[in-house]
């Protein structure tokens, strides 16, 4: 096996275990940060295969905005930092996702053998570069990327009003005027 290879392979394993870390664990602060590795380790992965640009915005968008954007929900939101048992489910429930997700991995993965087989798969190291890349968010993504940021915009604005909770409210006519200490003659 060549550097490259073993590279591929050592960040995708990292971003498989992170990923799974991230999904298991049971602090939403720790599994916001289990995503950012996992998600930092998928750059990577981008990086070994020859594709800058794309690596560049998996780190700015995702790493960079959703993450953040999650982590200032946690934190506007007044989440609990420590473990949370109210949203345990019991075993039968995590068995049954567990299967869920052993089988959807299965039919990829089948599906994957089936298209590709035993071929060797050659990257086009041109589909990886800017001019490509630029031409189809511009085209034919520019409206799902706009949609996706006011989403997000969407998230946040809820996000800080449920942080702020009821909030009591007087008229300027039911506060008191302020007292003065002193009279000025």
């Amino acid at each position: 096996m060549s550097g490259p290879e073993l590279a591929f392979i050592a960040f995708g394993l990292l971003a498989l275990a992170s990923a799974l870390l991230a999904v298991t664990s049971r602090q939403l602060v720790h599994a916001a940060l289990w995503l950012v590795v996992a998600l930092g380790a998928l750059a990577a992965v981008y990086l070994v295969l020859g594709s800058e640009i794309v690596a560049l915005v998996q780190l700015l968008v995702y790493v960079g905005a959703i993450v953040v954007l999650l982590v200032f929900a946690l934190m506007l939101t007044r989440a609990p930092i420590g473990v949370s048992t109210d949203l345990d489910s019991g075993p039968a429930r995590r068995r049954t996702a567990a299967l869920a997700g052993v089988a959807v991995a299965v039919l990829v993965g089948g599906t994957l053998l089936l298209a590709a087989g035993d071929t060797a798969v050659r990257p086009d190291a041109a589909q990886g570069t800017a001019r490509p890349l630029g031409v189809a968010i511009f085209t034919g993504w520019a409206l799902p990327f706009e949609l996706l940021s006011v989403l997000l915009l969407a998230a946040l604005v809820a996000a800080l009003a449920i942080s702020r909770g009821p909030a009591v409210r007087q008229d300027a006519a039911e506060q008191p005027a302020p007292s003065g200490g002193g009279s000025m003659s």
